[in-house]
């Protein structure tokens, strides 16, 4: 199993969705005396008047499910080496899952700053999101490796 590089690939991207998951800043929006930071669990104001930086809980999202739920499917999707179709399905589903977390992270950054009352506010990117970004890519890498397994299998039961 470890000799395969789709075991690397599922593992890379399954540490960086874990450390998203931890709580991570995904990213915040600043205005000139109050701030929101956006991490898996919700969105926090900060308002820069008070001195202590009084924080409250604005909404809570279950971005941190949607995650762990992704983790695990990878985990599944990692132990499924012995049954290379089954293995190929689950890799095909948890991308096509977090291509479409990855998009709507991308638009809520984008149409996020429009949301929140202060004033104009401008959008700093974090190290979550960095994280959560190139995960995608190593989960389509293992998809590309498991396929040419497959491949090279079918090819193999041909020949005899």
């Amino acid at each position: 199993m470890i000799q395969r590089i789709q075991t690397i690939y599922l593992a890379i991207a399954m540490i960086f969705l874990s450390i998203v998951a931890t709580g991570s800043e995904v990213f915040r929006f600043v205005g000139e005396t109050v701030f929101y930071k956006v991490n898996s669990f919700g969105i926090e104001r900060f308002n820069t008047n008070f001195p202590n930086g009084k924080s409250e809980m604005v909404s809570s999202y279950p971005l941190y499910l949607s995650l762990i739920i992704l983790v695990m499917l990878l985990f599944i999707t990692l132990m499924a080496y012995k049954n290379l179709t089954r293995q190929l399905k689950l890799v095909r589903t948890s991308f096509y899952i977090y291509l479409f977390l990855t998009i709507a992270l991308v638009i809520f950054s984008f149409i996020g700053e429009n949301q929140f009352d202060g004033g104009p506010l401008k959008r700093e990117l974090e190290i979550g999101y960095l994280f959560f970004v190139v995960g995608l890519p190593f989960v389509f890498l293992a998809n590309i490796s498991i396929k040419r397994d497959k491949g090279l299998i079918d090819s193999l039961n041909r020949l005899r």
